[in-house]
This record gives C-alpha cells, sequence and structure tokens, in this order.
C-alpha cells in the first residue's frame, strides 16, 4: 500500500468514527464537546467550539479539549467574541499553527465557530483539514436539527398547553378542576386533551382524549377533535350517539390521526354519570371518604376507525363523590399490565371530602405524573351541595 493509499484510508477511518462519535444526544453542550474531544484526538491539537445561541448574538466558548484525546477539555461557559482568522504560520520553531472554519452544514448561516491549534508541530494536511471541515459540519447538522426539533416541541407544547387551558365553562351546578403535564424535557408533546360542553337541563359533558402519536401534527389533531366534539355535542345526544356521530366525521379524513376518547354527561338534578368510552381507560370515583372506584364500562374502538359501536353505562353520582377521567400517562408504565396499573390508581387513599383540585393535586403526586413516560390529561368533577331552603 503506498503512503497516499495509506493516508487516504486513515482519513477515511476517521471519518467513519467521526460519524459514530459526534451528535449522540440532542444537547448542543453534548455535541459541542463530542466534536472537541475527536477533533484533538485526530489533530493532536487543541480545539475551541464558540456557538451562538441564536442569531444575531456573539458567540461564546462551549467547548474545549486538548491533545490528550480524552474528551475531558474544560469548558468556559463566559461570552466572548469569535476567535480571528488563522494568520499566517510563523516562521519560529515554536510556532502554532491554527485553523478556523465555521460551524456549518451546507449553505445555512454559521451557528459558530470551530478553532483547531497544533503547538511547535506542523501544518495541518489536506487530509486533516477535510476531516476538520467534514466533522464540523457533521456536527452543525446535528445541532440545526435538534433546534429544529426544539421549535417544533416549543410550538406543540404552547398549543396544547393553550388549549388544555381554556375549556368550556360547565353549569355552576358541578365543581370541576383540570390538569396536564407533559412527559418531562425533551419529550415530544402528544395529543392529550380535556373539555367540557355545557348542556340543557343543567348538564354537563365531560372529555378526556388522546391523539394517538405524538408531535405538532397530534397537537393540530387534537384541536380539530375538540371542534367537531363540540359541534357535535352542541345536539346533546346521549354520549354513545356523539362518538358515533364523532367516529364518522373523523373516518372520512385519511389525514386525521385515531383517537381515543372517554364521554361522561352529568346529570346532577337526577344524580347520575353517564360514559361512552372509544378504545379510552375506564374512569375512577373517589367516595366522600377518600377511597376510589374504577368504573366498569364497556369500550368501544378508537375513534376514526368507522366501526362505531359504542355503548353507554349510567352510575350514580352521589354527593361528596368525585369523578376523576383521565389519559393513559397518568397509570400506565412500561413493562406493566394495564390491570396492575389500574389497581395501583384504586388503591389510593385521599383525604375524606377531597373536592376536585386536590383530587387532581394528590393524584398527579402520588402517581409521580412528574416521571410519566406519557403525556397527562386530566379532568375531576364533583357535584356541588344544593342550596338548603
Amino acid at each position: 500500500m503506498s503512503e497516499r493509499d495509506e493516508a487516504l484510508l486513515i482519513r477515511v477511518r476517521a471519518l467513519e468514527r467521526a460519524i459514530g462519535e459526534i451528535g449522540t444526544t440532542l444537547d448542543e453542550g453534548t455535541t459541542c464537546r463530542e466534536l472537541a474531544a475527536f477533533l484533538a484526538h485526530h489533530l493532536r491539537g487543541t480545539v475551541a467550539v464558540d456557538l451562538r445561541a441564536e442569531p444575531g448574538v456573539p458567540v461564546r466558548r462551549v467547548a474545549s479539549a486538548g491533545p490528550s484525546g480524552s474528551g475531558g477539555g474544560p469548558i468556559d461557559t463566559g461570552t466572548g467574541a469569535a476567535p480571528p482568522a488563522p494568520a499566517a504560520a510563523p516562521t519560529s520553531p515554536d510556532r502554532t499553527p491554527e485553523l478556523a472554519v465555521p460551524l456549518a452544514a451546507g449553505g445555512e448561516d454559521p451557528l459558530g465557530q470551530v478553532t483547531a491549534a497544533r503547538r511547535g508541530g506542523a501544518d495541518f494536511s489536506a487530509d486533516e483539514v477535510a476531516v476538520l471541515w467534514h466533522a464540523t459540519r457533521l456536527a452543525a447538522r446535528h445541532l440545526g436539527h435538534a433546534r429544529r426539533l426544539a421549535a417544533t416541541e416549543d410550538t406543540a407544547l404552547h398549543l396544547q398547553r393553550a388549549l388544555v387551558a381554556e375549556p368550556g365553562r360547565p353549569h355552576p351546578n358541578l365543581e370541576v378542576a383540570g390538569g396536564y403535564r407533559p412527559a418531562g424535557p425533551r419529550a415530544l408533546v402528544g395529543g392529550d386533551w380535556f373539555e367540557t360542553v355545557r348542556l340543557h337541563f343543567g348538564r354537563s359533558l365531560l372529555v378526556v382524549g388522546d391523539v394517538m402519536g405524538h408531535g405538532l401534527d397530534a397537537a393540530v389533531d387534537m384541536n380539530a377533535y375538540r371542534t367537531v366534539l363540540r359541534d357535535v355535542a352542541a345536539t346533546d345526544l346521549p354520549p354513545h350517539r356523539v362518538l358515533r356521530h364523532l367516529d364518522a366525521v373523523v373516518a372520512e379524513d385519511d389525514a386525521r390521526r385515531p383517537a381515543t376518547c372517554l364521554l361522561v354527561r352529568v346529570d346532577p338534578a337526577r344524580g347520575t354519570a353517564t360514559f361512552a368510552s372509544a378504545g379510552h381507560l375506564p374512569p375512577a370515583v373517589f367516595g366522600a371518604d377518600g377511597s376510589a372506584e374504577i368504573v366498569d364500562l364497556p369500550v368501544g374502538p378508537p375513534l376514526g376507525t368507522g366501526v362505531g359501536g359504542y355503548e353507554p353505562a349510567t352510575r350514580p353520582l352521589g354527593a361528596g363523590e368525585t369523578l376523576l377521567i383521565f389519559t393513559d400517562g397518568l397509570v400506565e408504565r412500561r413493562s406493566e399490565d394495564i390491570d396492575a396499573s389500574l389497581a395501583r390508581l384504586a388503591s389510593l387513599r385521599l383525604p375524606a371530602g377531597s373536592g376536585p383540585e386536590q383530587v387532581v393535586e394528590e393524584v398527579l403526586r402520588r402517581l409521580n405524573a412528574h416521571r410519566a413516560e406519557d403525556d397527562v390529561a386530566l379532568l375531576a368533577a364533583r357535584l356541588r351541595p344544593r342550596p338548603t331552603p
């Protein structure tokens, strides 16, 4: 093998290693440290990565690494200007060859700059310069993807929070409280939602749903389901017929994602709650003594299938009882049977007389909703005491 062939082989292997070592996470700091460590090892010099947090602001040093190749170079979190462009190499034996390249991919605006230097060494070879450019572009591509994903997540999260923060208003004879928890930092937002619709004769329709999938599309579909539901519910159909109509409307749109949904029509005058489920988990009822009961319901297929087949179920809702409807993120855990998950909810004992707000807070806390593996939406409701004559 010729010397040139050997150099090209080393270059190819370096490029392959860069693909595996740079951009292993969506964290910008980690990606920059991986880039600095890789280049410091391959170029046998010092490498500094300066990153711009957003367009129009100065770059700051976010990662640096030395020629040891350990990847543990110090990080300078202060702000600073971009390093100067490389000057002509001095003729002193102690000269320091230096090369700076923009942290950019393709024709995109640079996110910062990467500077490599080698004290007392030879100039960077053509192969080393090629590896420097390749690794820097690779890191810039990962950083760009991470920033675009973060922007999409942020849009979806704001949309979802705005929607669940503004449900309709039930009748004054019903006390309600809702809650929403995303599945944690950098988790893609889903399509979990809840709603309340005021009906005739003092009744209210309570709704909780979960659009399948995650991201901005799921949040947009969630809004579409909610809008259609409000229109259908205004006709004052029974819950199972509302689901049937909603399923037929959504099934006509092939682009719409399926969703699970649970409807509850609360009739305070009769002290009853009528349920209908489209592939959704059953609700829970907390008694005045704080004990919990899972309501056994017939379950139809998710919305959007066009199959229909939804059935109603009615149970009394007494004074002091609090109804809780929720999405699966509240109880489901990986490697656990759903019956065990629901049993954990049923085993809760809340303070006697807990109202909707306290039920929401206590259930979220006791089931560790801040560590949930999926988004959580829940809605609690209790009949207001009738005024004494």
